[in-house]
């Protein structure tokens, strides 16, 4: 197979991603027309290298589209209470508009606690129970940004979700859940598997749509997906020889129809979208 036609097989995630900022940045202004100001706040405890890139991206990609953003870095040492007495304060500060508490949090700091402290309204990553339960019963608001970027991918490439085979490796509630919960939602029939499924192969051979994010590099091998199947691949694996995904790339290509390379395809959906959630919370605080 050529690489011409290979490459005509990549979803390019990074186009999207632009096409999704800039309805953001319309949004907004019709916003600011109105005398509401989007603005996000990043809550960051500790200095995990890590954590601080991804929070500069995302302050990179509220100054591409004209959103607010303004950090709120925390010591690592901080307890609970005073963490929660923080985003309690961002809740009642009507300057603010969402908050995105970046994760991982310290071991002796419950995520879900902080998650659960925050006003549903300014909820820019879509965790907060009352968001979850939304999603759970087809009203989907605010919801985890990765799955909603799939969703959007799916909707762009004209992918037509209803009555087809699903399965989402991974369980998690920030990417597996919900975007079960997504694919469901629009009338997939849905598998889930995870680190304790016996025999993987034997629901990923049968895939119309396939949607990994586990963080074991080249899980998914050739030989476990069918002919056409469509690929995202959420994972992100960092060895000495560069960035990799949860599927072997180079040699799933050759059966896939569709696929997400990593980098470049799942990643600036998912920033994207938090964009748009901005301008929903936006949106909700002001009513």
């Amino acid at each position: 197979m050529s690489d011409a036609m290979d490459s005509s097989k990549i979803i390019d995630g990074k186009a999207v991603a632009q096409k999704v900022e800039a309805e953001v940045s319309k949004a907004v202004a019709a916003l600011k027309e109105k005398g509401i100001f989007p603005k996000l706040v990043t809550v960051l405890v500790g200095e995990d290298p890590a954590s601080q890139m991804y929070v500069r991206m995302k302050h990179k990609a509220c100054e591409r589209v004209g959103i607010l953003a303004s950090d709120c870095l925390l010591s690592a040492t901080i307890s609970e209470k005073e963490l929660l007495d923080v985003i309690l304060s961002l809740n009642a500060d009507k300057t603010v508009s969402s908050i995105l508490v970046q994760l991982p949090l310290p071991k002796h700091i419950c995520a879900q606690t902080v998650m659960n402290a925050i006003d549903p309204k300014k909820d820019a990553d879509g965790f907060h129970p009352f968001n979850m339960g939304n999603l759970l019963i087809n009203e989907e608001g605010l919801v985890p940004c990765t799955p909603k970027g799939i969703i959007r991918l799916l909707e762009e490439y004209k992918i037509d979700v209803q009555g087809k085979n699903a399965v989402v490796v991974g369980h998690s509630n920030v990417v597996g859940k919900p975007m079960a919960a997504m694919l469901l939602n629009r009338n997939a029939t849905v598998s889930v598997c995870h680190i304790f499924t016996k025999d993987l192969k034997s629901y990923t051979i049968n895939a119309d749509i396939l949607v990994i994010g586990v963080g074991v590099k080249h899980l998914i091998q050739e030989d476990m997906v069918k002919s056409g199947v469509v690929v995202f691949d959420v994972g992100i694996n960092q060895d000495a020889t560069g960035t990799h995904g949860d599927v072997d790339f180079a040699n799933v290509i050759h059966k896939a129809s569709l696929i997400t390379p990593v980098p470049g395809g799942v990643g600036p959906m998912t920033i994207a979208i938090l964009m748009t959630h901005v301008v929903q919370c936006a949106k909700l605080v002001a009513l």
